[in-house]
């Protein structure tokens, strides 16, 4: 029986074959892998996996596709298929980078899903820029393996790029200016995104959403969106108030000059109910004391601390307070002062 097909249409077919075996091999080994990979509590295996799903299938056809064509080349000389290997190459590159792109993000989303689960302190802020970094230098190194593939000498891409990186670096210096300040931002952490934030040098306060590397997004106490430029991070003083231990209350009460009799014992009373006081830290400094003699009022200052951090169970110790302050006032007789001024009129004789 004659052959029908020629030797280099088999062989083409034994290739095709060949690659479509090897596709499905992989996929059975994937699958295999991922029940494996399901009874253990480490992040890196099931990243690996699943960031190699679509990547390893389209590296296997590109190989096999590749190979075929130059066959075809070989056979037909076709001169279009001599930019082949250069185009396979770099597909090749891509296809890593693909892989590389979807195993960093793979990995920080189980990171972040394992601490989760486990009640862990999760620093989302160096996990987003550790991957950040990881991207750029991704982006970079096969942007480099490209330029050697398409035959531009790597040398020379650098020695251009730092002529050119003066002259960018005046172009956009505050742009570059942004992305040194998002990096100090990254490195030494003032904040992080949850954090409240407050800047006693500008009118910026509110809760950190998103640390960029040009600019930051704060939602406001009114919930408008801030978008703050990081250079401004390096010379601003910031408050982070998520970090603070506990929350002070400092008053200053002013009572009337006719209680100055009542005062002592006012101030002994104010005292002890602040040292009594369940949401009051007494570990921490307690001053109740009589400060100034003012104009029309003897001023009381009352320096306590809260073991609570919460702006809103904050003020709410602070009300208690407050108002057994004003209690304690009442019930010993006396009252609070207000502004009063008292005029002198003199009428003199046969007026």
């Amino acid at each position: 029986m004659p052959n029908s097909l020629s030797p280099e249409i088999i062989r083409i077919l034994l290739v095709l074959a060949a690659t479509l075996v090897t596709h499905m091999l992989a996929l059975r080994a994937l699958n295999h892998a991922e029940k494996l990979t399901a009874k253990t509590d480490t992040v890196w295996d099931d990243a690996l996996l699943t960031a190699a799903r679509k990547p390893l299938p389209a590296f296997i056809w590109l190989g096999g596709l590749g190979f075929v064509l130059h066959l075809i080349h070989q056979q037909t000389g076709e001169q279009m298929l001599e930019y082949l290997a250069p185009i396979r190459n770099i597909g090749f590159i891509i296809c890593i980078a693909w892989f590389l792109f979807r195993l960093i993000r793979e990995v920080a989303n189980n990171l972040l899903t394992l601490r989760a689960q486990t009640s862990a302190t999760v620093d989302r802020t160096t996990v987003d820029v550790l991957g950040k970094i990881a991207r750029i230098t991704v982006i970079v190194i096969a942007a480099l393996m490209v330029m050697q593939t398409l035959g531009f000498s790597i040398s020379g891409v650098l020695a251009f790029g730092g002529v050119g990186g003066i002259a960018v670096g005046f172009a956009a210096k505050d742009l570059l200016a942004n992305l040194f300040g998002g990096l100090m931002v990254h490195l030494d952490r003032p904040f992080n995104v949850g954090d409240s934030i407050r800047s006693p040098d500008r009118q910026i306060e509110g809760k950190v959403e998103h640390i960029g590397w040009r600019q930051s997004s704060i939602r406001a106490v009114n919930m408008s969106l801030i978008y703050v430029p990081n250079s401004l991070f390096t010379s601003i003083i910031v408050e982070n108030t998520t970090r603070m231990s506990k929350r002070r209350i400092q008053e200053t009460l002013g009572l009337r000059y006719e209680d100055l009799a009542k005062l002592s014992a006012i101030i002994a009373d104010i005292e002890t109910m602040v040292r009594a006081h369940p949401g009051i830290d007494t570990e921490e400094r307690i001053v109740v004391s009589l400060n100034s003699m003012a104009e029309s009022s003897l001023n009381i200052t009352v320096i306590a601390f809260t073991r609570c951090t919460d702006l809103t169970e904050f003020h709410q110790v602070k009300q208690d307070v407050l108002f057994q302050i004003a209690a304690i006032v009442a019930r010993h007789g006396a009252d609070f002062a207000f502004p009063t001024r008292t005029l002198h009129h003199i009428t003199k004789s046969g007026d």
